[in-house]
């Protein structure tokens, strides 16, 4: 595993965290449920999570979780 995909990683275990683990998997599958049937196309729709956009934006940043603030995905940073 490189230093970029443990980030990506932890950066989802923050998020996980958050919203205690449920709440995370729930919002997670409805979101994904909603992009699919808006986009029709499994990749678009696992990029357009918000948790997946965070991850993706801020995984070569290894000093992000730092200065995360909470609930960064929703704020969309």
């Amino acid at each position: 595993m490189t230093p970029k995909i443990i980030n990506h990683e932890k950066i989802h275990l923050r998020q996980q965290i958050e919203l205690l683990l449920v709440f995370f998997y729930l919002w997670y599958g409805i979101e994904y449920l909603y992009y699919y049937y808006k986009f029709r196309n499994w990749k678009t729709a696992y990029l357009s999570i918000c948790f997946e956009r965070e991850a993706y934006k801020n995984e070569n940043d290894m000093s992000y979780l730092k200065r995360r603030k909470l609930f960064a995905y929703v704020r969309g940073e």
